[in-house]
């Protein structure tokens, strides 16, 4: 799969706006900071598709944008140490369970961890929830250029030993920087959308 160009669609921030859409979803979760808008931007070659920003929790919607490959992508809102409200981290919570769950076009769910530290207990919730769910899904480690060689081998035994990985698929390391990963990540997409 190469994926030529991408295009914002639009941006869902209450759960019972989501619309019926026609095309296969791959969804992308991750918490704050994580680099889920550089990735998109990496995945699609394009800059600026996803807004980069340097403060943690900026994505507060569902974005959904169209590729030329008939695939819609869609950036959930990172959770974590956004600085916002308890009820607007519960408003969000409700949003993205309502998108992942009441949804026949999701094929699959990238789940962004740093590959600097180890998951979070929020990683592990999500990892948890995705597992009772049955949503295939991908562990993808971002940052990875800021790695050393040594610091590779320890990450991804430690994202196999603290996340319980049942989809069969191993973490990739991923660096937008770089592109490492990238092949890797779109030949997964590929093969949900198959």
């Amino acid at each position: 799969m190469r994926i030529r160009s991408c295009k914002y669609l639009y941006s869902v921030v209450n759960p019972g706006d989501f619309k019926d859409e026609r095309y296969p979803q791959i969804a992308f979760a991750g918490r704050s900071n994580v680099g889920k808008s550089s990735l998109l931007n990496r995945l699609v070659g394009m800059k600026g598709i996803a807004k980069v920003s340097q403060t943690p929790g900026k994505t507060r919607a569902v974005n959904f944008f169209m590729t030329d490959v008939n695939l819609m992508l869609v950036d959930l809102p990172g959770f974590g140490y956004a600085k916002v409200s308890k009820s607007m981290r519960e408003q969000w919570g409700k949003l993205i369970e309502t998108y992942l769950t009441d949804n026949d076009m999701l094929k699959g769910l990238v789940h962004l961890v740093d590959s600097r530290h180890p998951p979070t207990p929020l990683d592990q919730e999500l990892n948890e929830w995705l597992n009772e769910s049955g949503i295939e899904y991908l562990v993808v480690l971002t940052k990875a250029d800021k790695l050393s060689r040594n610091d590779i081998a320890k990450c991804l035994s430690t994202a196999k030993k603290e996340l319980v990985l049942t989809t069969g698929s191993e973490p990739i390391l991923f660096s937008s920087k770089t592109g490492l990963g990238k092949k890797e990540l779109l030949r997964w997409i590929d093969s949900q959308i198959q």
